[in-house]
């Protein structure tokens, strides 16, 4: 089999190929979870990247992971190329990521089964209102009465009086737990003071509920986006070109977007700035301490995936003007080949001014708008949606921008019941609980070659005294870089008050004018801390959000910040980047680096979020310093161009 590129996601047809040949050495009934690209290792690939006409193009792998009866787990990886299996592992007391027909499967469980019907009867829904309850079903995270053997979902439950209102109005006040082998309801967390079903008047925000409330607003016109020529930039299979930037568009199950061989065309020399850029993983951690409130704090890339969740996107909804898409293909549980069209949505928009300057003397101006290139995701994690969108401008920032929008996560709250703090009745009967939404961004660095060093800069006064000979007036300040020598000196934390960065640098090309090192900055300022204490659950579990950023030596399969299998991890044994840290002692300067960045937004939830919440962003940057030699947007055609001597020109003539 072949493909037009290594890192292509694997096709229908390599999917199938790679169940046949698992199925021929099992006799077992097995479940497939994955079966996903088995990307080539960085040694074989990067010299092929370098010299594709004088290199072979590396093999075709498939990272296949099954679940066989008896929950059994088997991690394997497939060779496509000569039809054999490289390695077969058993792996004990881990359980894979949750499929979206297991998810799918725990509602009808739910409305059949008798402990539940009984607690609903007790919440007040009676026995013939079962096809209106819902649930959200969750992986437990971590319980210790259940461990880690069992492949556990807990079920978030909801009643739905029509149709197209809103569940989230109506959560009920218990917690069925759903076993995936036995298929059925094996124990129900039940709260020690009930709350009842509270039928208030529903909220919507659809169609019909917004008419029956006075309809839309009726003052906006038309706003139309075309591009007569087309696009600017061009798509070779999955490979981009635009605007000077060369790079690879993959997807996997669950990344969702991967980046791939990034550089940029600085006067006809390709640049590599990234090998590797992609989501690696993210936890939202809810702050109600009591049971079994402790649980939800959901993975939602390593518990469920945000390939296997993505949006099949539509033109004029989820984008706008001249639009390329691309699809996914991931296996089902029966091996058969799912396909979510236009996953991937890429498009330009206008960016505003990219460079400006009025001379004040004459009114000389120059004036240059921007544009920018996007390359788009949506996935729906249960209740809430993620836009991830990766946007590359014209003078060689990479942007990763986060949109936050869906709904609320809720609990039922009888009237007059105190939050205590912990959430905000944002409905009559609705508590919202406070939570937070942690990213983390793995940045595989290749600034200038793969050879890097990471530094922390900080902006701070100088440290003379006022009065001082060189600092007669106080005013001196500076960028105090630090130098993260090893993986323990490079676990630091963000610090608004210095507004703190760090630098990918190639400490071994610097600047013909500044004598800086070719570097990228990252940029980003919303990073909170990890709210729930040292020691918590899900301080244990989510040991790469508790800190801003980590630098560790490259190795190919130190792929994501949590390690591979996520749900019902106990966090009593470091995985994932606690892990590849050890000691700390590990030397990374000037060496093949990987920097992982953990950013995101603290949510106290208010009424304005409910009964859909409005679309909120974050942002990071990665912006080139000492990297280009002047400006590099200069030749960008300008909207206006006028000097002095033009000016002078004209208002000559105008005389004359």
């Amino acid at each position: 089999m072949s493909s037009p590129h290594p890192l292509d996601p694997l096709t229908s047809e390599e999917i199938q190929a790679a169940v046949s040949i698992v199925r021929a050495k099992s006799k077992e009934n097995l479940h497939f979870n994955i079966v996903s690209l088995h990307e080539p290792r960085k040694a074989e690939l990067s010299p092929w990247l370098a010299a594709r006409a004088a290199r072979l193009k590396p093999g075709r792998m498939a990272d296949v992971c099954v679940i066989a009866p008896g929950g059994k787990v088997a991690d394997i990886i497939v060779d496509l190329n000569s039809g054999t299996i490289l390695s077969w592992d058993w792996v004990e007391e881990v359980q894979p990521i949750i499929t979206m027909e297991e998810l799918q499967l725990v509602e009808h469980v739910v409305r059949l089964d008798p402990m539940v019907i009984q607690q609903c009867e007790l919440s007040g829904i009676s026995k013939d209102e079962m096809h209106k309850v819902y649930c959200d079903p969750w992986t437990i995270g971590y319980d210790e009465r259940f461990g880690s053997k069992a492949r556990l979902q807990q079920a978030l439950m909801y009643f739905r009086p029509d149709l197209d209102d809103c569940q989230y109005q109506y959560p009920l006040d218990f917690c069925p737990i759903y076993d995936a082998d036995k298929r059925a309801i094996v124990y129900i967390d039940i709260p020690a003071v009930r709350r009842p079903l509270r039928r208030e008047t529903p909220i919507n925000y659809h169609s019909a509920a917004i008419h029956a409330q006075g309809g839309y607003r009726q003052d906006l016109k038309p706003l139309n986006i075309t591009q007569p020529e087309g696009p600017s930039f061009t798509l070779d299979g999955r490979e981009i070109s635009w605007q000077n930037w060369k790079f690879h568009i993959g997807f996997n199950y669950r990344e969702g977007i991967v980046l791939s061989d990034i550089g940029f065309n600085d006067k006809g020399i390709m640049r590599p700035i990234f090998y590797r850029l992609s989501l690696s993983e993210m936890v939202v951690p809810y702050g109600n301490p009591e049971h079994p409130h402790q649980r939800k704090h959901a993975f939602d890339l390593g518990e469920y995936g945000a390939g296997y969740m993505t949006n099949s996107l539509a033109l004029g909804c989820d984008c706008k003007g001249h639009i390329n898409y691309l699809d996914a293909e991931f296996a089902a549980r029966d091996g058969k080949v799912r396909l979510i069209k236009n996953a991937i949505c890429i498009h330009e928009e206008d960016n505003g001014i990219l460079l400006k300057h009025t001379d004040f003397r004459d009114d000389s101006v120059i004036v240059t708008r921007a544009r920018k290139l996007i390359i788009q995701q949506i996935f729906t994690a249960a209740n809430y949606e993620y836009a991830v969108q990766w946007i590359f401008h014209q003078d060689g920032t990479i942007q990763l921008e986060i949109k936050l929008t869906g709904i609320l996560n809720t609990y039922a709250i009888a009237p007059g019941e105190d939050t205590k703090g912990w959430g905000t009745e944002v409905y009559p009967g609705v508590n919202a609980h406070n939570h937070q939404h942690l990213f983390c961004l793995r940045i595989d660095s290749n600034v200038d070659g793969p050879k890097n060093t990471a530094f922390m800069v900080d902006a701070v006064p100088s440290d003379e005294p006022v009065g001082s000979a060189n600092n007669k007036y106080g005013n001196a300040f500076y960028a105090k870089r630090t130098k993260l020598a090893t993986t323990g000196e490079a676990v630091t934390d963000y610090n608004g008050a210095t507004v703190r960065t760090w630098d990918l640098c190639n400490t071994n090309k610097l600047h013909l004018y500044s004598n800086k090192p070719s570097s990228y900055k990252l940029v980003s300022r919303e990073v909170p801390n990890l709210l729930p204490k040292e020691g918590s659950l899900v301080w244990k579990r989510a040991g790469f959000a508790r800190h801003a950023v980590h630098v560790t030596k490259y190795r190919d399969d130190q792929l994501w910040a949590a390690g591979r299998h996520v749900p019902q991890t106990s966090g009593e044994t470091d995985v994932g980047i606690p892990a590849w840290i050890g000691d700390g002692l590990e030397a990374i300067e000037n060496e093949d680096i990987v920097l992982w960045h953990t950013f995101g937004l603290v949510h106290f939830p208010a009424p304005e979020d409910f009964p859909v919440m409005p679309a909120e962003p974050m942002t990071v940057l990665l912006r080139p310093r000492n990297f280009f030699l002047n400006n590099p947007v200069m030749d960008v055609p300008p909207e206006k161009s006028v000097t002095p001597s033009q000016v002078a020109v004209a208002a000559a003539a105008n005389q004359a």
